[in-house]
């Protein structure tokens, strides 16, 4: 008997359950890791490409974060280490992703400082995602 869990939640685990055979969500002696989040949205399970700003991208990935984590009984304030992967932006960086990513942090957790790791890449798994979010976060 494996002494993990792993969970699908919502339209988006079961869709890639299906689709690609993986969880969203693992669970080991209380340390919860999430696969990486992006700025899908929830009605459509599709990524909105370049249609919207950054901005509204990361704020989406960080909802969708939210509501796994939620999904597992637990909040943003549980989580210890944030990675954030993104596409690189026209001039070459990644500085507008960056800003949003600290503005939001002090938004949704602003007494609570994880630990941050962000990346600029060439590409993501979906070719319509900019950003990605994964975290690790404890049950108390």
């Amino acid at each position: 008997m494996p002494r993990f869990k792993l969970h699908a939640p919502g339209p988006w685990g079961e869709k890639n359950a299906a689709g690609y055979s993986y969880s969203m969500v693992l669970e080991v002696d209380g340390r919860v890791e999430l696969s990486g989040q992006g700025g899908w949205r929830p009605d459509t399970l599709d990524f909105p490409g370049g249609s919207i700003p950054i901005e509204a991208e990361i704020d989406q990935a960080f909802d969708n974060v939210a509501f796994m984590l939620r999904e597992v009984g637990l909040g943003w304030a549980h989580v210890a280490h944030v990675n954030s992967y993104h596409t690189l932006e026209p001039d070459g960086t990644i500085l507008k992703a960056t800003a949003e990513m600290a503005r939001q942090f002090r938004r949704r957790i602003p007494n609570h400082r994880p630990i941050w790791t962000c990346l600029g890449v060439a590409v993501l798994g979906d070719p319509a995602m900019r950003v990605e979010i994964r975290v690790t976060a404890f049950r108390d």
